[in-house]
């Protein structure tokens, strides 16, 4: 294979990335590789507590009291600033459209410390301000405990904070809109607030003031697109209508099964349904205020469809569908699998409640009974989200599909818990199948053939990644310096960029006659990160998950554009290779699907320059853009 840079490599690459090349290797080392030991968590002390709690809104300020409007959440403690700024995120209440600055909320002020934080309020500020470094604290947690691992940032540091921690920077009221978005390039949470409708629905003033940072699902979906680009930075890529669907549904299942962990909200939802949680809307509607406000009868999306009558047919996935109907379709899924295992595990209360017949009498079930509900279906959806985080580590780095997705979630269960008693994986199939979702190239749909396959390579381990020689901050799931990790990405990058190993690797040298004259970069190690997975039953899973990725340059007539290639790795604790989970630079079917995506349904997602298609530099502002109507 050529060694020979492309021409379009010198000015795009970073520096260090540069100096790679230039030493003669063949394979560069991606700038995102060392920020897993950038930016931690704060680390607790002896003395410290072990969480701050603080109130939130459980889902947004229309909600009754008498359904859990009001939470009290335990934060994972840390010294704050005012802002409040901790080692992750910095809120910064700065509205740019007045052109003030809304105050900053002191958490550790004594008298905010002895009331648990800021008593619940749509007017104080100081309050918004809580409320979303609360619930971004609580899923940023919710992604450490799944992965086994900090979650890191994939955006650089504000201008004038070189050298300082890279925190998400979260802005409550950065602008008057409908909006509220991830802004990756500039490593913002946005929250826009507005006007409700003359004639709005629920307990929304008429032309009141909605604040988007005061619900709980908004703010849990955009922190999870920022969390979700940090593990696969390549799914902001619109390179096809299931990458941003994907995105989309991923940060609603979040935020869905973040409700559950809301005790009084789960209690007052089966209360209510008289147990019966399909039709407990509170539960499985996403973002009620806002949708109210705009004058629906309905949330903005749900997790579960209702008819008057009774339960829809589940809603079909077609690639053709807008990329939020495809996100909720995903969810949907995900959901019924949930609704599906719920059911089994109640199932044996419901019998010894009534003497073995299993049918509950009209009206409200026994309080007691009432709280075993609670408890399975909480216990079951921290379950379920962890299933749908761990699953992150094994998807292909680049352009995601829907069915693959699929065949991460029955891997990644399935590495943990090989015992499925309760049919878990079984419950996903069957969901993903009824929804017309097929992962490609497989041969049925069971178990062992939708999970990836073992690779096949010229070296069967690596001993420079063994656990063994890895250096850790006293835990393994914590690297000791950013100079470990270039050593980690090196050890890597000298296998994958043999000849012999690149097409595993779903990689193709400079010089490939199936190119066609496209241009392609050296292969990147993007990232490396070491885990440590807890299964349900105490088993430890210790992993080195790792993206390798490759840049094409196509020539298209319409517009020349780029699409990429590579692989997810995941290495074992003796450095074997466990599984490598490639999308294919030179597959042609998949540059087809990107260029009729790109000049039909996703042409709103680029830009044209001369003959040059590029990304908008922020496509999830315009994806939560409400439509004119």
């Amino acid at each position: 294979c050529s060694r020979t840079l492309p021409a379009s490599y010198a000015s795009e690459a970073m520096a260090t990335d540069l100096q790679n090349a230039l030493e003669g290797r063949d394979f560069i080392i991606g700038a995102s590789v060392q920020r897993a030991a950038q930016g931690r968590p704060y680390e607790r002390k002896p003395d410290d507590p072990v969480h701050r709690p603080l109130q939130i809104f459980s889902l947004d300020p229309t909600v009754s009291k008498l359904d859990g409007a009001i939470a009290e959440v335990l934060v994972p403690y840390e010294p704050l600033l005012p802002g409040p700024v901790g080692a992750v995120f910095k809120v910064d209440d700065f509205d740019a459209d007045q052109g003030t600055h809304w105050g900053r909320a002191d958490l550790d002020e004594p008298s905010v410390l002895l009331r648990d934080g800021h008593t619940p309020s749509t007017t104080n500020p100081l309050f918004h301000q809580q409320m979303v470094y609360a619930v971004c604290s609580t899923v940023f947690q919710t992604f450490r405990e799944s992965l086994g691992r900090h979650v890191t940032w994939d955006f650089d540091p504000q201008p004038g904070e070189a050298g300082a921690p890279t925190r998400l920077r979260i802005l409550p009221h950065a602008f008057e809109g409908q909006n509220a978005f991830y802004d990756k390039t500039t490593g913002e949470l946005r929250f826009g607030y507005f006007c409700a409708a003359e004639s709005p629905n629920g307990r929304t003033l008429p032309g009141g003031v909605v604040f988007t940072c005061l619900s709980h699902d908004i703010v849990a979906h955009e922190v999870t697109h920022a969390l979700l680009d940090g593990l696969r930075s390549h799914f902001c890529q619109p390179s096809g209508p299931d990458v941003l669907g994907f995105h989309e549904g991923f940060a609603d299942l979040v935020a869905v099964f973040q409700h559950f962990s809301h005790r009084q909200v789960v209690q007052a939802a089966i209360r209510r349904s008289e147990g019966n949680l399909e039709s407990a809307s509170l539960l499985t509607g996403i973002a009620h205020q806002f949708s109210q406000s705009l004058g629906s009868t309905v949330p903005m999306r749900t997790a579960f469809e209702h008819m008057a009558d009774g339960v829809q047919p589940p809603k079909q996935y077609d690639p053709s569908m807008e990329v939020h109907a495809i996100g909720e379709v995903l969810v949907q899924a995900v959901f019924d699998a949930w609704m599906t295992i719920y059911k089994r595990k109640v199932k044996r209360y419901i019998s010894l409640a009534t003497a073995g017949t299993g049918r509950l009498p009209p009206g409200q079930a026994p309080a007691d009974l009432q709280d075993i509900f609670a408890d399975e279906a909480s216990k079951l959806a921290k379950h379920f989200l962890s299933i749908c985080i761990r699953a992150i580590d094994y998807c292909p780095p680049v352009d995601i599909a829907l069915g693959e997705y699929l065949r991460a979630l029955i891997t990644a269960d399935g590495d943990l818990v090989p015992d499925d008693p309760w049919g878990y994986r079984e419950a996903l199939i069957d969901a993903f199948r009824v929804r017309g979702i097929f992962p490609p190239q497989v041969k049925s749909l069971s178990e062992d053939n939708l999970r990836w396959d073992k690779p096949e390579l010229s070296v069967e381990r690596i001993p420079d990644l063994s656990f063994a020689k890895l250096q850790f901050a006293g835990d393994p799931a914590e690297p000791s310096s950013p100079e470990e990790l270039l050593r980690q990405a090196r050890a890597l990058g000298s296998v994958l960029a043999r000849p012999e190993n690149l097409a595993h690797f779903g990689l193709a040298c400079a010089d490939h006659p199936e190119l066609g004259g496209d241009i392609v970069s050296l292969p990147k190690v993007q990232s490396i990160r070491s885990s440590r997975r807890v299964g349900p039953d105490g088993q430890i899973v210790f992993d080195l998950v790792a993206e390798v990725t490759q840049r094409r340059t196509i020539r298209d007539p319409r517009g020349t554009f780029e699409t990429f290639g590579g692989a997810t790795v995941i290495i074992g604790p003796k450095g074997e290779f466990r599984y490598v989970i490639a999308k294919n630079i030179l597959n042609r079917e998949r540059v087809e699907q990107q260029s009729s995506f790109i000049h039909g349904a996703g042409k709103p997602f680029w830009e044209r320059r001369d003959n040059t298609l590029t990304p908008i530099p922020n496509a999830f502002k315009l994806l939560h853009k409400p439509k004119a109507k």
